[in-house]
């Protein structure tokens, strides 16, 4: 087709291990804006470290959040993370077409610890050095068999998934949107899942790596839920801090900090890794996302442990949209939770 008209919108879901997110930008003469955005909380036991235990609960839950947002959402822009995906960054010398897809296949078959028909791989040229005539590529491969059955539990949940993208990526998409790439400043994207932390390097102003942490906010869930003696919809409130005045504050907190060091551990352990690779001696800032954005106490102990200035990423921070129309969501609250689906719709163009 010599013309193709650009997308007006599009929809980003994000399946989690806590709860189902969605997000539709539409694209507007001045920038993006929010059409709709829904949320609905799944059993605590229904995705278990990006492993799906009840694929029906999953499905009637998605169907659901699409029924109440807008039921005539067929097409949907979605992400995977965790051990069915690996991401890995090489330079080759600058070729284009076919040459291009030989050399990166090459050095694919080189780096990925699996077989390479057992994986779907996709590239990003990430910059062009025109001194040295090379170009740094990205690689994601995901497992066909985990790619394949996250694909099939949204097509039979009645949707049709456009593009397949990785949480890292969407979260780097919605606050490259949103913010100044400061190449003086080395900064660490954190989005701190349930079960997973997606964890995003930027450095000298480009992508630099990423990296999953299999830790989250579940052992903050647990502790609290076990402490207070709470059912699971009363947990899941007190760890949103919706409960200040039914448990005691110094109480939560010393639960919090306890239960996150198995994710200080790891988030301290894949910072040293970044810092040992890109050669730099510490990390100039720290931006928090997800649902661990939203638990009480954790942003400010995590700045103190680690060292790091901390910020909340706002996702919706330059994307229009009406207070008054989705008042009962609270979105200046909720906001660091809609990370990945805001940086998923904004895949409008594939």
């Amino acid at each position: 087709m010599l013309f193709s008209k650009r997308k007006k919108s599009a929809v980003g879901l994000d399946v989690g291990a806590n709860s189902v997110k969605l997000v539709r930008l539409d694209r507007t003469k001045t920038g993006l804006a929010v059409g709709a955005i829904g949320l609905r909380e799944l059993p605590p036991e229904a995705i278990v470290s990006d492993e799906v235990k009840d694929r029906d609960a999953v499905i009637y839950n998605i169907q659901s959040l699409v029924d109440q947002v807008d039921p005539h959402i067929k097409e949907v822009v979605v992400s995977i993370s965790g051990y069915g995906v690996i991401t890995d960054k090489f330079m080759i010398d600058r070729k284009s077409g076919s040459e291009a897809e030989q050399a990166i296949l090459f050095e694919a078959e080189q780096r990925s610890p699996f077989d390479v028909e057992d994986v779907t791989m996709n590239h990003h040229i990430i910059r062009v050095d025109e001194e040295s005539k090379k170009q740094e590529i990205l690689l994601v491969a995901a497992r066909n068999e985990f790619l394949n059955s996250f694909v099939e539990m949204i097509i039979d949940a009645g949707l049709q998934p456009r593009v397949v993208d990785v949480d890292a990526f969407a979260a780097l998409n919605a606050y490259a949107y949103n913010y100044e790439l400061d190449p003086s400043r080395t900064t660490v994207l954190v989005n701190l899942g349930h079960d997973v932390t997606n964890v995003i390097y930027l450095y000298g102003g480009y992508y630099h790596s990423t990296r999953d942490i299999s830790s989250g906010t579940r052992d903050i869930y647990n502790a609290i839920q076990k402490e207070f003696r709470l059912n699971a919809e009363l947990a899941t409130k007190a760890i949103r801090g919706e409960m200040k005045d039914s448990i005691d504050q110094d109480m939560l907190k010393a639960t919090i900090v306890s239960a996150t060091e198995e994710l200080v551990s790891g988030m301290e352990l894949a910072f040293s890794y970044f810092k040992t690779q890109a050669k730099v001696e510490k990390m100039d800032w720290l931006v928090l996302s997800g649902g661990g954005a939203m638990v009480p106490f954790l942003p400010e102990y995590l700045q103190s442990k680690l060292g790091i200035p901390l910020e909340i990423l706002n996702p919706l921070r330059n994307i229009d949209y009406d207070p008054d129309m989705f008042q009962y969501l609270e979105l200046e609250k909720i906001a660091p939770l809609l990370t990945v689906p805001v940086g998923l719709a904004m895949r409008m163009d594939g």
